[in-house]
């Protein structure tokens, strides 16, 4: 499925395999799950995407045939791809263990043709084993959703009452994670979205509301995955003194003016920007011990479309993935 021009639908192409460059595998890919950040490039949010370009970065699938010099998988193996694709290695970013900030960097699905297709290329390096505990299915979200939530609960220090703010395909499995260390967790959702506050009560979460309401209590942490501005003063006025609020999304409508008096008391405002190779490796290891429930909304190749519409009107419960 291909993306012509921003702010048009997917149409469908008859494309050759891709041939595996130096260092490169050519992975016949058994499913994609479909990222909010798929929305802010197919809808024109995030700016200069490859074009024509075939989306998709949460991939997983199995090594046909690989490029010169590949030495960490062969053929036959079961691999993921993410959303980080290449870093230069070199700069500032790169050298200092940073390199999701690599300002060279290229990514899967928006700078790099990605996983809505039968084949896709990817560079050996960023590629990622998969434990055998989740099928080809239930893995693909672990690949952004799970990965970028990783970061985020990460960020979010040792938080023993942590608000999430949109309850997605991120959210429910940062939620699961959680749980598993101990922490409390307090899920924001859309006002009115009921089924939505019932599946974060299944998975663990104490207390589940709109998210203009504020929670029972004051939190030490909140992450907003929902990617929208007026959360911040929101999540700013959930946390109590000392608290951080980290911004999960790689875009987010215009955050409003708020008043100095959320933010100080040493309250903490930031960002997660990708995730580095590192991220990942720890985040496989955990996932590989924890019997994480997985929601999963499977569409077929053709109806990428419908997946991501269902997506941009909130209609999902967990994430929607695709299968070639």
């Amino acid at each position: 499925m291909v993306l012509h021009a921003p702010g048009e639908p997917l149409r469908p192409a008859e494309l050759p395999p891709p041939a595996p460059a130096a260092g490169q595998l050519l992975l016949r890919v058994h499913a994609c799950a479909i990222c909010r950040t798929d929305l802010h490039v197919v809808d024109g949010e995030l700016p200069n995407p490859k074009l024509p370009l075939i989306p998709g970065h949460e991939i997983v699938g199995t090594v046909e045939t690989v490029g010169a010099g590949v030495d960490r998988f062969a053929p036959g193996d079961r691999v993921g791809v993410p959303w980080l694709g290449w870093t230069c290695g070199e700069c500032r970013w790169c050298r200092s263990g940073r390199e999701n900030l690599c300002d060279r960097a290229r990514f899967t699905g928006y700078t790099l043709d990605g996983g809505y297709a039968e084949h896709a290329v990817a560079d050996e390096r960023f590629c990622f084993r998969i434990p055998q505990a989740y099928d080809d299915l239930h893995a693909a979200p672990l690949l952004c959703a799970g990965l970028i939530g990783h970061r985020c609960f990460t960020a979010a220090g040792d938080a023993q009452r942590l608000g999430l703010y949109g309850f997605g395909a991120a959210a429910h499995i940062v939620a699961q994670v959680a749980r598993h260390r101990g922490r409390r967790v307090f899920a924001f959702t859309r006002d009115g979205d009921v089924a939505g506050q019932a599946f974060a009560r299944e998975l663990g979460a104490e207390w589940a509301g709109a998210s203009s309401e504020p929670p029972p209590e004051l939190l030490d942490a909140a992450i907003i995955f929902a990617p929208v501005g007026a959360l911040v003063p929101a999540a700013l006025r959930a946390v109590g003194k000392g608290g951080t609020v980290v911004c999960g999304g790689i875009h987010m409508s215009p955050i409003p003016g708020f008043p100095y008096d959320i933010l100080w008391g040493e309250r903490t405002l930031c960002s997660v920007a990708n995730l580095t190779r590192r991220d990942g490796e720890e985040f496989f290891r955990l996932v590989a011990e924890i019997p994480l429930r997985i929601g999963v909304e499977p569409f077929p190749l053709e109806q990428a479309n419908e997946g991501l519409d269902a997506l941009r009107a909130g209609r999902l419960r967990g994430a929607a993935v695709l299968t070639p």
